[in-house]
């Protein structure tokens, strides 16, 4: 018989087994605790949230068989449009209580479904919404509105021109305040017209594209605008809309620092004033030149247009145009030294302001001159203006005092 104890064969677990069977029950166990982390995870504050107009959960106003964004048909439509004009009156409703979230959530909800209506529909209904969401300064439902209609306007470059689309997405861009992307929609409908050459939307296109250009500050565009409405009113022979363009023009180069442009478009102006015998308006025009000539340095072009601006208002008797530019010539004379230049000057002023009935600015004048003599010591011809000026202070019931101690302090340092 054997013995039982040689039938025992002992049989010894693997070392490893142990550690590989901890490590599995480890996992088992984390993976519950894994899982809730997961589920209660905050939401990242940096991710930006999810724009209303691209959501893509199921609404139950469209029926099943179309949610893939195939066509509706007629009879679908025809149910469609009147509950969709129901959320456009219960979201005005929620806005008017006080509800401004659940009106634009009932407002999105409407702009998701317009688009089964068709572009255009859907185009007035975000100019309508981004309007109020523009008025109520809502930024963020403004991007997203802005946005669409940009998508929207990126597909039209590629698509038959639709113009009825086209100026609605011009005015919706309007609506969020986008010049520069109405100005890109109205230049599209510029083109189209002037294949058609229909020469009366050519200028009120023009005049909408240049105005909108100032209004968010790109001049160049806006002059090029400009410079075409004055064209075409040259080529009618309408001279008033004629001047009205060359007036804006030589602002616009102004701001856009096309000094010599400025110039060249204010002396047009002037030119054409001449032919009208329209004299009146020459002088403030030839004193603006003069200041422009100033402002770029060219002292000398600037000293010429101030002499000829008050030649010629003298000449016409526009007594105050020309006080006025002799006190833009005489501050230049002062600036460069010229002294008695600018007290030549100072004699002219004082005329054309005596004829021009200005007594503040002759008071002003005689201060002035006081000055310049006191500076230079010349004592006599300094008391001398200050006792004029003196004059016209108690005339007037103004500076009395003031010109009191200048002759006062004169006599002093005469001594």
């Amino acid at each position: 018989m054997r013995d039982r104890t040689q039938s025992k064969i002992k049989i010894s677990s693997p070392p490893f087994l142990p550690l590989v069977f901890c490590s599995v029950l480890w996992l088992l166990l984390s993976l519950p605790a894994t899982a809730a982390d997961n589920n209660t995870k905050k939401p990242n504050p940096n991710q930006f949230p999810p724009n209303p107009l691209e959501l893509r959960t199921p609404d139950p106003l469209i029926p099943r068989s179309r949610r893939d964004k195939r066509p509706l048909t007629e009879e679908e439509l025809a149910r469609l449009v009147p509950a969709l004009d129901e959320l456009n009156v219960e979201a005005a409703a929620k806005l008017q209580a006080g509800d401004e979230k659940g009106a634009f959530e009932t407002w999105y909800r409407e702009l998701r479904l317009r688009r089964y209506q068709g572009l255009l529909p859907e185009v007035q209904a975000l100019s309508r919404v981004g309007g109020i969401a523009w008025d109520r300064n809502l930024s963020e439902d403004v991007q997203y509105i802005t946005k669409r209609l940009q998508t929207i306007q990126q597909a039209q470059l590629k698509l038959p021109v639709d113009l009825n689309l086209l100026r609605s997405l011009a005015t919706a861009f309007e609506q969020v305040k986008s010049p520069d992307w109405a100005v890109k929609v109205y230049e599209q409908i510029l083109a189209v017209t002037r294949s058609q050459q229909d020469a009366v939307q050519e200028e009120a296109l023009l005049l909408k594209i240049g105005e909108l250009s100032v209004s968010w500050f790109d001049y160049s565009k806006a002059v090029s605008a400009y410079q075409e409405l004055a064209r075409l009113a040259q080529e009618k022979g309408d001279s008033v809309k004629q001047v009205t363009y060359l007036k804006q023009l030589a602002y616009l180069y102004g701001k856009d620092n096309q000094i010599e442009k400025a110039i060249k478009a204010k002396q047009q102006l002037i030119e054409f004033y001449r032919n009208e015998k329209d004299f009146v308006q020459i002088p403030t025009i030839q004193l603006e030149i003069g200041s422009a000539y100033e402002a770029v340095g060219q002292l000398e072009q600037a000293v010429q247009s101030y002499q000829e601006t008050y030649a010629f208002a003298w000449s016409i008797q526009q007594y105050s145009s020309a006080a006025d530019a002799l006190r833009k010539l005489v501050a230049l004379q002062r600036s460069l030294k010229q002294i008695n230049p600018a007290l030549e000057t100072y004699q002219v002023l004082l005329q054309a302001d005596y004829l021009a009935h200005n007594f503040y600015g002759m008071m002003n004048t005689y201060d002035e001159v006081g000055q310049i003599y006191l500076e230079n010591k010349n004592y006599p011809q300094a008391l001398t203006a200050f006792q004029k000026g003196l004059e016209l202070a108690k005339q007037l019931k103004y500076r009395e005092a003031y010109f009191a101690r200048q002759i006062q302090e004169v006599t002093e340092q005469a001594k």
